[in-house]
């Protein structure tokens, strides 16, 4: 099982950064991929996160700015992030819930999550 995060890089705020997320090894559709953020020196927040359908749920600051989907047929899920700010800096981590019933909307609690990428660094300039 693995998953892997990619597409960071440095961009002006107000920018747009498209990440994605690739799986191996297991089934992807039947998991919630959900994507988190840390910052050094602080905890790890969770950012956005999709079920196995097309129910999603995002942190607050992000509302409206991040778009997350997925391409079950790809075995990738994808952060959209428009309106960069400074303050979304971070190294952002794609991470999979296999546990989820079909129904269920995606979970916030990182714990819930079995299988993590390594994360891959955003850094937004004022």
């Amino acid at each position: 099982v693995q998953l892997q995060a990619y597409g960071g890089g440095l961009v002006e705020a107000g920018g747009s950064l498209s990440l994605s997320c690739e799986a191996s090894g297991w089934i992807f559709s039947r998991a919630a991929i959900g994507w988190f953020r840390q910052v050094p020196g602080k905890e790890r927040e969770f950012v956005a996160a999709i079920n196995r359908g097309t129910t999603t749920r995002y942190l607050e600051s992000v509302q409206g700015r991040f778009t997350v989907s997925r391409d079950n047929a790809k075995k990738r899920a994808y952060l959209q992030m428009d309106m960069l700010k400074p303050e979304d800096t971070a190294v952002y981590y794609c991470a999979a819930d296999q546990n989820i019933i079909l129904s269920s909307p995606p979970r916030l609690d990182q714990g819930a999550y079995d299988y993590w990428g390594q994360g891959t660094q955003v850094t937004v300039s004022s």
